[in-house]
């Protein structure tokens, strides 16, 4: 996606008043504690283990590392991990490759 795509995006988004993960394809993320995760608006599931979790969505990659992971449900587009998370941490794909 372009750079002035993304501008539109973002302009878009705070002018109706739209939430940013829906304009901007971005995952949504709910935790409760250390014990769960929610994630929604993922795209695909690329590696599970019990210390960590790769989730695929529009715009990169999620990271989520912790301890007895276990995938509780699994929907098209979300996911409820537990387990006792450690980190999440995003990886976003470079602009033309």
């Amino acid at each position: 996606m372009s750079k002035w795509q993304n501008q539109l995006r973002n302009w878009v988004s705070q002018y109706f008043d739209l939430p940013a993960d829906v304009m901007l394809d971005l995952p949504r993320i709910t935790t409760i504690g250390s014990l769960h995760a929610y994630i929604e608006n993922c795209t695909g599931l690329l590696h599970f283990s019990d210390r960590e979790v790769r989730i695929q969505y529009r715009r990169g990659e999620l990271s989520i590392k912790g301890k007895d992971l276990r995938i509780k449900m699994m929907l098209k587009q979300e996911l409820l991990l537990e387990g006792e998370l450690i980190s999440i941490d995003f990886k976003e794909l470079k602009e033309g490759g």
